[in-house]
């Protein structure tokens, strides 16, 4: 640096450089010295590190208001597009062909079972209770650590069938009143803490699963039981179908969302218009002495406690922070999540169809 820039402070920058491009003024000044005069080299001054300079916010102002690249090597941004997003298309929330497959894997071993021999659709209740006392159980210990006893409830539970079967209802009822008192005392094996929740909780399973499909095993026993437990599963099927396609299709406006989400209101009207035609149907061609009217009210009725025992469920699941009660069936969740809408309504077939045409 010349001995022209010692008056100029350090860091002056550009700034400085007018000054010493402008003559000064007077006799004293020297044509050569104006030559050997010359404007110091204008460096930019080097930001602190963390801090952008005041040059770069110049820069980035710019660029950000006229849409172009902040440095060479940037892309320039394209503009946002005002236009809203295309519509999403509803997509079911499981693999409809895995559902599917598996529910008419299931249809036909029902079917076939309860058209060939009696006693061993008894059999698979049986075995859908057991399993759905295992998941439930299941869950309960891992997710609240409450400690059910699946011992006594699956004997009991499976107890429970066979004497609504072989007995009625009074065989039922004693079965179950057994039951409750072998989990009482299976219970006091393990030490007290947790012993009232934990048989609490086993009472209540054993009312929830065995004791409502004791039910099912009812209907069976009348002479046109076959054609009796066909209405019930194809009505409460029918219902859950008809909400479905309905809400998916229509539903805006929620019917329980802090229980479940995606029910709506209008997935409801779906399920009693569906079950409604279903039960007139089946009431006037497969129960004997069956009038379409009747079918109208026990489709009606069947509507109801299904979306209430999809319901119940539903509420147990979130209690637990759970989607599926297990994972025995793709594209359904566990047993537990297929009897969740059968279980309240075995009850409520087996009473009107008592009452509009008798026990047979």
């Amino acid at each position: 640096m010349n001995d022209s820039s010692r008056g100029v402070p350090q860091g002056a920058g550009h700034r400085a450089a007018p000054e010493m491009r402008a003559a000064p003024a007077g006799p004293a000044y020297d044509v050569h010295d104006a030559q050997q005069t010359r404007p110091m080299p204008i460096v930019p001054d080097v930001p602190d590190a963390g801090r952008d300079s005041d040059d770069d916010g110049d820069r980035g102002a710019a660029a950000r208001l006229s849409g172009g690249p902040l440095f060479r090597d940037e892309k320039p941004q394209e503009p946002m597009s005002t236009a809203p997003p295309p519509p999403q298309k509803k997509r079911a929330g499981r693999d409809l062909g895995s559902a599917i497959g598996v529910g008419v894997g299931l249809g036909a071993v029902v079917v076939a079972s309860l058209f060939i021999v009696k006693a061993v659709f008894v059999g698979v209740i049986v075995v859908a209770v057991v399993v759905g006392l295992w998941e439930l159980t299941s869950r309960l210990e891992e997710r609240k650590g409450i400690k059910a006893p699946l011992v006594p409830l699956a004997i009991g539970g499976a107890a429970m069938i066979v004497a609504g079967y072989a007995r009625g209802a009074e065989g039922a009822w004693i079965a179950m009143a057994l039951t409750a008192l072998a989990v009482l005392v299976w219970r006091m094996t393990e030490p007290p803490d947790g012993y009232l929740k934990d048989v609490t909780a086993g009472v209540f399973a054993a009312f929830y699963v065995p004791f409502l499909a004791t039910f099912v095993a009812m209907l069976l026993t009348a002479d046109d039981g076959p054609q009796r437990v066909l209405t019930f599963l194809l009505l409460t099927v029918v219902s859950d179908t008809g909400a479905y396609a309905v809400g998916w299709r229509f539903g805006k406006h929620k019917l329980a969302p802090r229980i479940s989400p995606g029910k709506t209101r209008e997935g409801l009207f779906g399920a009693v218009a569906f079950a409604m035609v279903a039960g007139a149907l089946c009431m006037q061609f497969l129960i004997d002495d069956g009038s379409w009217w009747q079918g109208l009210l026990l489709g009606l009725a069947v509507a109801a406690s299904a979306t209430l025992g999809d319901l119940g469920e539903s509420m147990i699941k979130r209690d637990l922070g759970i989607k599926d009660m297990g994972t025995l069936l793709p594209g359904h969740g566990g047993i537990m999540d297929r009897l969740d809408s059968l279980l309240p309504t075995a009850p409520v077939v087996w009473l009107l169809l008592v009452i509009f045409v008798g026990s047979g």
